[in-house]
């Protein structure tokens, strides 16, 4: 995602997932909490759905590979509970 479109989309720490192609997810996770990180979002929700839980596996996946996020864990019950994932981000 370059400068342009992320101005266009609001950084605000919720990552709602569900209008998104599943192959623009690893490049708009990475670079959505890159942002996060520079603007002091340390705390993130990624939406991703239940579903089959392939697209939860994926976003797992890419927070376990990105050197920003410090932990993650599944939301818990007043949360989204399986179907969000909560990102503890390293400060900056």
């Amino acid at each position: 995602m370059d400068e342009e479109e992320m101005l266009d989309f609001p950084i605000d720490g919720v990552l709602d997932l569900h209008t998104f192609r599943p192959g623009e997810v690893r490049d708009l996770i990475a670079d959505y909490l890159a942002e996060c990180q520079k603007r002091g979002i340390l705390s993130v929700r990624i939406i991703h759905g239940k579903g089959t839980g392939s697209l939860r596996r994926l976003v797992h996946s890419v927070l376990g590979r990105l050197p920003e996020v410090a932990s993650f864990r599944l939301a818990g019950t007043d949360g989204g509970g399986w179907g969000a994932t909560l990102v503890e981000l390293k400060g900056a």
